[in-house]
């Protein structure tokens, strides 16, 4: 223990001392309080006053006074042991405002299959937030999040709201995966039209949550020959390396996939189809701290696929 430690404990001590004895009228009644015998609290004040060069108390049969120096150190205490209090306190209030549930829905169903890793990170992190997924109705999540129905939404749009508050956590392009036989893989990129006549594997409809006919296909008014909703990852790439269609996905979204030599990435439009990804919550929720530590860590694993 550091001279310094020793130091700032018997000072605490000692300003404990004087606190007790000024408040309680007598040394004896600070006894009781502090739980020490008289001969020891009267063995501190004596350290105490022989450190200070001067008396703290006046002292008589029936009742201790404060000197006018004592005053002052008592005054001292009240600020000191006040100040400490209102430090726990708001010690107390960052502890409770880690804990919390959060509701978390996301636009793009590819973020789910890096949700999971990153909420096993969280739970070891932060073990007082609890991360609940919702997986339905996914083009919907601003509405629900206006709505209190989550707390916070992964979208590709930043929404125009007063209400709400969106933070840029991810940049991704998406490619169209196909197989190395498909009649499109000659082009150097697809353009919208090249889509027309293609069989689309998709994760789920409505197609208004599907980035690629959503940022690209629709403006252009091009709708895929057919559509096929393949909840499963797994089986579509074994439809595409069987020769049966296409999808569209950024690469990070299947690296936890064996896949197959003979899939091809072909890039969407000239300069790729480029999305960004918000975190959105109402502006109401920003202030506390299990969402500031949600964000804050959400930002820090998306940054490093």
């Amino acid at each position: 223990m550091t001279k310094s430690f020793i130091f700032v404990v018997m000072e605490l001590k000692y300003f404990r001392l004087i606190k007790t004895i000024a408040e309680e009228g007598s040394i004896a009644n600070a006894s009781e309080r502090i739980f020490l015998t008289q001969s020891a609290l009267s063995h501190q004040l004596r350290e105490l006053e022989e450190r200070l060069g001067f008396k703290v108390f006046y002292r008589s049969r029936n009742k201790w006074e404060l000197t006018p120096e004592g005053n002052e150190l008592y005054k001292l205490a009240n600020t000191l042991f006040s100040s400490i209090d209102q430090g726990f306190k708001a010690i107390k209030h960052i502890t409770e405002g880690s804990k919390g549930t959060i509701k978390l829905s996301a636009e793009c169903q590819s973020f789910f299959h890096s949700i999971p890793s990153f909420i096993q990170k969280m739970g070891i992190l932060y073990p007082e937030i609890d991360i609940d997924v919702t997986l339905g109705a996914t083009h919907q999540t601003i509405s629900q999040v206006l709505s209190n129905e989550i707390d916070v939404a992964i979208v590709t749009s930043k929404p125009e709201s007063d209400e709400l508050s969106s933070t840029l956590v991810y940049k991704d392009e998406i490619f169209a995966i196909m197989h190395e036989e498909h009649p499109l893989n000659n082009l150097e990129y697809l353009d919208a039209s090249h889509f027309a006549n293609v069989h689309l594997l998709i994760n789920s409809f409505p197609l208004e949550g599907v980035a690629v006919y959503e940022h690209f296909l629709k403006p252009n008014k091009i709708h895929p020959k057919k559509i096929s909703a393949i909840p499963f990852t797994e089986i579509t790439l074994s439809m595409i390396e069987a020769n049966m269609g296409m999808m569209c996905a950024p690469k990070w979204q299947l690296e936890a996939f064996k896949l197959s030599e003979q899939l091809v990435f072909k890039r969407i439009g000239k300069n790729g189809l480029k999305r960004k990804h918000y975190l959105v919550i109402k502006k109401e929720q920003r202030h506390q701290k299990y969402i500031h530590d949600f964000i804050s860590n959400f930002e820090e694993y998306f940054l490093e696929l």
